[in-house]
């Protein structure tokens, strides 16, 4: 497994959040400037399942040989899938990893 660049990612996840910024209230993002963490996360995720769902559907026609689903196309959104976990399982860690962290420290 390969290192995932983690400010890629937590880049992606800021510009996430920059178009899900204007759609909230001022009393749900609260403060200027605030990021509902949870909702960006939601999101995140429900992109990777996605991701995953169209690979899978994408792969299924190939197997059953409809037109017009070629093998690269496949090979790609597998690729992308793949990728898109392999990303939203590094935050994770790294969330888990402070909240450790925070947890150990002496008060």
């Amino acid at each position: 497994m390969s290192d995932m660049d983690i400010n890629l990612v937590l880049a992606q996840m800021r510009a996430m959040s920059a178009a899900v910024g204007p759609q909230q209230s001022a009393d749900e993002a609260g403060a200027a400037g605030e990021v509902d963490f949870a909702e960006l996360m939601k999101r995140s995720l429900a992109e990777v399942s996605d991701a995953q769902s169209n690979a899978k559907a994408l792969a299924t026609a190939f197997e059953t040989g409809q037109r017009g689903v070629e093998l690269p196309e496949v090979m790609v959104a597998m690729q992308k899938a793949s990728i898109s976990f392999q990303a939203v399982t590094q935050v994770r860690n790294q969330l888990l990893s402070a909240y450790q962290e925070v947890m150990n420290m002496q008060v």
